[in-house]
């Protein structure tokens, strides 16, 4: 097994050039999905998606006096060490690579999409031509050819950082000490699913970014469950047997 990677997103230097998305979409060839204009910000992909796997997000706040900030952030699959998406995965199509990255396979995936509401943070989606699903996948094919994802290798700023998780999270760490104001979101392995292999350096809360406060993997516990309904299936199959049987006699 490899020593687990990810990204460290520091949202206070990204610019908002979305060379990420670009470098994205031409590495892995994924579709363009539409330039809409969605009134709110100059953001025109709106979210994550199946023709989407990088998003930067433009949010703009009043500060006070007339005057604006922007708060800008490039937002990707989070790689889950607890991920709900494989765990409700039926036919083994999502795997965990020897990076740590959580991928799907394209010839396996049958499009059931019980991923998609699985995931606390709505990243992967379906492809209306095909129902199958698509997210990041770590530019699997690069990591084995030892090269960085393409989105951190095109960032101009080195917002978007890539290395082992370790170093990126005490990395992190001392940035927040260095930004008034930062707050580190899905770098603590002790979260509700269990540390993120994509974390963020935030300037203000996550709900402002798009991000779920309390992510929890729904799925954590699905063992126990069936475990406990296979266990009141067995007992009550055995008492309308036992009751069969007291009839019969």
């Amino acid at each position: 097994m490899a020593e687990r990677v990810g990204f460290f997103t520091d949202t206070s230097i990204c610019i908002g050039c979305k060379a990420c998305e670009v470098a994205c979409k031409e590495w892995n060839q994924i579709p363009e999905d539409g330039f809409q204009f969605l009134g709110r910000s100059y953001d025109n992909t709106g979210q994550l998606g199946a023709s989407t796997w990088r998003h930067v997000a433009f949010v703009e706040q009043p500060t006070g006096g007339g005057e604006q900030r922007w708060l800008m952030s490039s937002d990707v699959c989070k790689h889950c060490t607890s991920a709900a998406c494989l765990n409700v995965c039926p036919t083994g199509a999502l795997f965990r690579t020897e990076f740590g990255a959580v991928v799907v396979q394209q010839d396996i995936c049958n499009g059931c999409g019980y991923c998609i509401p699985a995931c606390p943070f709505g990243v992967i989606d379906q492809r209306k031509e095909d129902g199958r699903a698509w997210k990041c996948t770590l530019c699997y094919d690069r990591l084995r050819a030892g090269q960085a994802p393409a989105c951190a290798q095109a960032c101009p700023t080195q917002s978007i950082q890539f290395g082992p998780l370790d170093e990126l999270r005490a990395r992190a760490a001392a940035r927040v000490d260095e930004v008034p104001g930062a707050r580190l979101y899905g770098a603590d392995p002790a979260d509700g699913v269990q540390g993120m292999g994509a974390f963020f350096l935030l300037l203000d809360d996550p709900e402002v970014y798009g991000l779920p406060p309390d992510p929890v993997d729904a799925t954590q516990h699905l063992r126990s469950m069936w475990a406990a309904a296979a266990g009141a299936a067995t007992t009550m199959a055995l008492a309308v047997a036992a009751a069969f049987l007291r009839r019969r006699r």
